[in-house]
């Protein structure tokens, strides 16, 4: 019998670093190009028991996210620590239980480290030569704890290579103007951080803030010394049609963003 033909994602309804090494892919979904009914129309990307969409909607989009990328992405239990595991054959494998980590990297060709997000900013990173890839999911938690400088640090340790010889691009995300956060949050950040919290209207006299998160990844980011930090600059809540958006909807899919080394 024939293969079956899947059909990949189409061309538009993908995000796409504007630069990255020769050898390497990268990308994130947006919500279109799937097959799934509200509220989690069409790309989502997870299902039960995280997220109450149809388990075969789910099946046949992550059919089409495979299709698309041309590799085998290798999905995380996603905690919101700091966790990065090292990819090989194994994690690929039919029926390999999922890692509980946040960010993952490889060496290995056609195997992509993935990361699922719904306002969460998802950071995808490559050496310049090629070498090695990455992927992290990187909530305000995760930012304050160090998953960055964890998948930075893993890495250079997979290849040898410095951070110099390590460009990072910022998906998606929820924007500062709809992430408004208690004390909590500017509390679990360094104090050289604190221009990227902007106080927003005190509600019932508790005082608030307006996070700027790919700010915060981005400063990160280059202080490991990261050469190069491009960002898609565009906010998930802030734009319905495109994106699925936990703070925004509540109930909602998930995007997936990837970067993998392609095949001989």
């Amino acid at each position: 019998m024939p293969a079956e033909v899947v059909e990949p994602i189409p061309e538009d309804a993908l995000l796409r670093p504007p630069r990255w090494p020769a050898g390497c892919g990268a990308l994130m979904t947006t919500r279109a190009g799937g097959v799934s009914e509200p509220p989690f129309d069409t790309l989502n990307l997870r299902g039960p028991p995280f997220v109450d969409d149809d388990p075969l909607a789910v099946a046949e989009n992550r059919r089409r996210f495979v299709a698309t990328i041309a590799a085998t992405p290798v999905w995380l239990e996603q905690v919101h620590g700091t966790r990065v595991v090292r990819l090989a054959g194994t994690h690929a494998a039919p029926g390999a239980p999922a890692e509980r980590a946040d960010a993952a990297v490889t060496t290995e060709r056609g195997i992509a480290c993935t990361v699922l997000v719904a306002d969460c900013l998802p950071v995808l990173f490559a050496s310049r030569d090629g070498r090695v890839v990455g992927a992290a999911h990187a909530g305000w938690r995760g930012l304050a704890g160090g998953v960055l400088e964890a998948t930075v640090d893993a890495l250079r340790e997979a290849s040898g290579l410095a951070a110099s010889d390590v460009v990072a691009w910022i998906g998606a995300g929820i924007g500062p103007g709809h992430f408004e956060v208690g004390a909590d949050v500017p509390a679990a950040f360094a104090a050289n951080e604190a221009a990227h919290f902007t106080p927003s209207a005190a509600r019932g006299g508790v005082p608030k803030w307006h996070a700027d998160l790919p700010a915060i990844a981005a400063a990160r980011l280059r202080a490991t010394g990261v050469s190069e930090v491009s960002a898609a600059g565009l906010c998930t809540a802030d734009d319905a049609s495109r994106f699925f958006s936990y703070r925004r909807d509540g109930r909602t899919g998930r995007l997936a963003a990837a970067a993998w080394i392609a095949p001989m």
